[in-house]
C-alpha cells in the first residue's frame, strides 16, 4: 500500500538536520506559518530575504530583510526555504533559477486548518489515499497524485514541474465546455473563471450562477457580468445549508469564512440556489470549505452529474476526503487530478466527469 509515495523524510526533518545556514525567502502569512513550525521543531533561521524590488529597509519578525545578492556575497553555502506562493511563469522561473544555485525547499503548510503533511500523516490515512489513487481515471492523474503527495512531504519543487498542465489542456481534454452549459461558480472572485469558461464556449451559455462572499470582490464580479443575460450573481458564501456565517474579508482570493470574525455574510447551498434545476458544470474554490459546498450541492451532484472542478489544496485532508465524497455522491463519475502552474501545490484540482 502507498508504494507510489517514495518520499519518507519530511522537508522539516531535512531542515532540522541541516548544518548550513537556512534563509527564508519571502515575508507574509506563509513565512509566519513556516517560522511557527521552525520554532516548534527548534530549526534555526539565519535570516530573511526578499526579491530585490521589495527590499526597502524592511524588517520582518525582528530580522532585517536582505537581498539575495547580499546573502550570496556574505555566505558561501546556504539553504533557501520558499515562503510565498508563485503562480506566474516569471516568478516560477525566478524560484527555479534560485533552486539551480542553492538547495531549496518549499515546506508544505496548509492554507486553512492545522497540522503538517508528512509520510506519517499519509500512513494514518493510507486506506483513503490508496482508495483515491486506485479510483483515478487515467495514468496521468495517478502520476499527478503521487507527485503532489511526494512534493507535500519533501518540499522538492521538481515534483511539481514534472506534472504541470495548462488550463487550456484541462478545458479541451477533460471539461470540454459546450454552448449549452449551466455553469455554477462558487468562489467566483472577480469573474475570472467565468471568463475562462466563456472563452471555450465562444461566449455562449444557458445560464450562470456565481457566488462570491467578499463585498469588494463581489463589486468587481457584478461589474464584469453587468448586462450579461441569464447571469445570477449572489454576494454569498457557498455552504451546506442556507444560513449566515462569520466572514473575514480580505478583498482578495484569500477572503474566507472565519469563526473569529464579527462580520456576517449570507451563505447559500447550490441545491437551494438551483431549486431542482440542473447544473452542467460546478467550480468550487471556496478557501477550505469545499466539503461543505459539496454537501450543499449533494442533490445536484447525485441527480444531474455536473462536471466538477474542485480545489484540492486548502486543507491537508482535501486531497483524499473531497474525491471520496464526490465519488460517494455519484459513483458514475470518472475522477481526474491536474496541477496547474503554481509553487507550492496550489492549483491542484479535482475534475469529475461522466
Amino acid at each position: 500500500m502507498l508504494s507510489f509515495i517514495t518520499e519518507k523524510q519530511s522537508s522539516w526533518d531535512r531542515l532540522k538536520a541541516e548544518k548550513r545556514p537556512i534563509f527564508i525567502y519571502g515575508m507574509g502569512d506563509g513565512a509566519l506559518k513556516i517560522m511557527s513550525v521552525f520554532r516548534n521543531k527548534k530549526i534555526t533561521v539565519a535570516g530573511i530575504f526578499a526579491s530585490d524590488d521589495f527590499v526597502r529597509g524592511h524588517s520582518f519578525e525582528g530580522y532585517r530583510v536582505h537581498k539575495l545578492s547580499e546573502i550570496e556575497e556574505a555566505v558561501d553555502d546556504f539553504v533557501v526555504v520558499l515562503a510565498f506562493a508563485a503562480g506566474y511563469q516569471e516568478i516560477v522561473d525566478k524560484v527555479q533559477a534560485i533552486a539551480s544555485k542553492h538547495t531549496l525547499y518549499v515546506p508544505d503548510v496548509p492554507v486553512v486548518g492545522g497540522g503538517i503533511f508528512t509520510y506519517e500523516y499519509c500512513e494514518e490515512h493510507a486506506d483513503k489515499i490508496q482508495q483515491v489513487y486506485d479510483s483515478l481515471a487515467d495514468d496521468y492523474s495517478r502520476k499527478v497524485y503521487a507527485n503532489i503527495i511526494n512534493f507535500k512531504i519533501s518540499g522538492k519543487i521538481e515534483y511539481l514541474s514534472a506534472v504541470t498542465t495548462s488550463k487550456a489542456e484541462i478545458y479541451k481534454k477533460i471539461i470540454k465546455p459546450n454552448l449549452n452549459e449551466v455553469y455554477v461558480d462558487l468562489g467566483a472572485y472577480n469573474g475570472d473563471t467565468i471568463k475562462e469558461v466563456l472563452e471555450f464556449t465562444h461566449g455562449k451559455y444557458v445560464s450562470i450562477y456565481a457566488l462570491e462572499p467578499d463585498k469588494k470582490n463581489f463589486k468587481k464580479l457584478a461589474k464584469f457580468v453587468d448586462g450579461m443575460p441569464h447571469v445570477y450573481a449572489y454576494n454569498a458564501a457557498a455552504w451546506c445549508v442556507d444560513t449566515e456565517l462569520p466572514f473575514s474579508a480580505k478583498a482578495g482570493r484569500q477572503s474566507a469564512i472565519s469563526a473569529s470574525s464579527e462580520n456576517m455574510v449570507s451563505a447559500l447551498s447550490v441545491d437551494s440556489v438551483l431549486a431542482k434545476k440542473p447544473a452542467t458544470i460546478i467550480k468550487m474554490d471556496v478557501e477550505g470549505f469545499e466539503r461543505e459546498a459539496i454537501w450543499g450541492a449533494a442533490l445536484t451532484i447525485s441527480h444531474y452529474a455536473p462536471k466538477m472542478m474542485v480545489s484540492l489544496y486548502h486543507r491537508n485532508e482535501d486531497i483524499f476526503e473531497l474525491p471520496l465524497l464526490i465519488k460517494k455522491l455519484n459513483p458514475s463519475y470518472k475522477l481526474y487530478i491536474r496541477h496547474q502552474l503554481y509553487i507550492p501545490a496550489w492549483e491542484t484540482n479535482l475534475y469529475a466527469t461522466l
